[in-house]
């Protein structure tokens, strides 16, 4: 099994495609990524860490968090969630914000759909980002989205493996 992360960009559909398999259960991977207790372990790409202010995943719920860094750096988030297939899908649009939730419009929308698919005894996580324009895509790529990311995929396997 490849733990490897898979990116590619698609400009002209304004997407990133991120795919990752796990060795483990497709509930063990989805409560992962839904109990925030367990979010928070690997969201942020170490030494960084996910902090949250609330934390409601259910249709129309949203999850507010401070990535937080080694030297006191802070960044919030919004995540937003729309659709919910429990142990299969879910969609969210993640937003940069203030520490009350207020959107911080300089910073790109990014509209999640991430699906979860048993292979055998391996789970594939395939998280489809949209982004509102190429520029929009681009800016999030140039911030490190793609090393980041991966960063927080290889704790969540850390995680699952433990």
């Amino acid at each position: 099994m490849s733990t490897k992360t898979e990116i590619t960009k698609d400009l002209a559909n304004k997407k990133l495609r991120v795919i990752r398999e796990f060795a483990a259960p497709v509930e063990k991977v989805w409560k992962a990524w839904t109990d925030v207790s367990l979010l928070e372990q690997w969201w942020a790409p170490k030494p960084w860490k996910a902090v949250s202010k609330s934390y409601d995943f259910s249709e129309g719920g949203f999850w507010l968090y401070c990535m937080t860094g080694p030297n006191g750096e802070a960044a919030w988030c919004r995540v937003n969630f729309k659709t919910i297939t429990p142990q299969q899908s879910f969609t969210s649009t993640a937003l940069f914000c203030d520490e009350n939730g207020v959107i911080n419009p300089d910073f790109p929308a990014m509209h999640w759909l991430v699906t979860f698919n048993t292979i055998g005894a391996v789970t594939q996580v395939v998280a489809e980002l949209t982004f509102d324009n190429e520029a929009d895509l681009e800016k999030i790529v140039a911030m490190g989205f793609e090393a980041g990311y991966t960063m927080a995929l290889d704790n969540l396997d850390e995680l699952l493996g433990a």
